[in-house]
């Protein structure tokens, strides 16, 4: 009988690519700290690129291949949004305060020319970013993502089950051995990686079952229908061909209700930002690149 390890290991292949040293950063008047890395493009005067993950992952476990080819580029950011990985802990998790949380981090360090990209969820916050705090980005990267969720029967059962339960389930959030668990697992994160597999496994970990279950709930209350087509800044969508978890025609759809956005094809699944990585990562730095000369093109204007 093999281990969990011993068939992530055998049957599963992750890319090795360096991980960047991360801190812990306080973010003001927003409950507590977050895990921050800051990978520095190739001047001073470079835009910057923050990124942000899929559910029930962290920063570095979605974009760590991504994040050297970016830098050649880009500044590159990548923060653990809430009850993600080392992320902040608070009584419930809402898109809302994600999207504050990635203002308030720009805020704190002082990001200069900002491009907001997210993953699956990530991306979902990303769009809420711009809803909430146009005035802090040029740009939006938008990968393998959707504008809604409960659009037949079964996505609905499901997120009003999931809604209904993390009510119910909602003072697990303040409980002393949930908070405690949840920071001895991101605490074991920060282990140097020798092994991609072992790094993956802990950083997995660091988030928690109840964790994934408040941001599907969250998620299953998204709606930017109404509202993408406002979107005024340069905006790339990179869809996956083969997603089963959110289906190429959504994410092609949301690309077609954002002016002027760019779509990006990746033949891969909703895991293709590790799992196919050499698909993936090309096509993402092409992505930013757009948006990039898009940005300043506007700029000029």
């Amino acid at each position: 009988m093999f281990s969990p390890r011993e068939v992530l290991r055998n049957r599963v292949y992750l890319p090795w690519a360096r991980i960047p040293p991360g801190r812990l950063l306080e973010l003001p008047g927003r409950g507590g700290s977050t895990y921050v890395t800051d990978t520095p493009g190739p001047s001073p005067e470079s835009p910057t690129l923050v990124l942000l993950h899929a559910l029930g992952c962290t920063g570095l476990l979605t974009w760590y291949p991504a994040i050297e080819p970016l830098s050649r580029r880009f500044r590159v950011v990548t923060m653990d949004q809430r009850w993600h990985g080392q992320g902040i802990r608070s009584e419930e998790l809402s898109l809302r305060d994600c999207a504050d949380d990635v203002a308030a981090l720009i805020d704190v360090l002082e990001l200069r020319d900002v491009i907001v990209g997210g993953y699956s969820m990530g991306s979902v916050v990303a769009q809420r970013v711009w809803r909430q705090h146009p005035d802090k980005l040029q740009g939006l990267l938008l990968c393998a993502t959707t504008d809604r969720f409960r659009l037949n029967p079964a996505e609905q059962v499901f997120f009003a089950g999931m809604g209904a339960s993390m009510v119910g389930a909602r003072g697990l959030s303040r409980s002393r051995t949930a908070i405690t668990a949840a920071r001895a697992a991101a605490r074991a994160v920060d282990l140097a990686p020798s092994d991609m597999h072992e790094w993956a496994i802990r950083e997995f970990r660091s988030t928690s079952p109840w964790a994934v279950g408040q941001a599907l709930a969250a998620l299953g209350r998204h709606h930017s229908r109404p509202w993408l087509g406002k979107i005024d800044v340069p905006t790339a969508v990179v869809v996956g061909t083969r997603d089963k978890v959110i289906p190429p025609r959504r994410q092609v759809a949301l690309a077609r209700s954002i002016r002027g956005a760019t779509l990006h094809e990746v033949d891969g699944g909703h895991a293709m930002c590790v799992l196919e990585a050499e698909s993936f990562v090309p096509v993402v730095v092409e992505a930013a690149n757009t948006v990039d000369a898009r940005r300043r093109d506007f700029a000029r204007r």
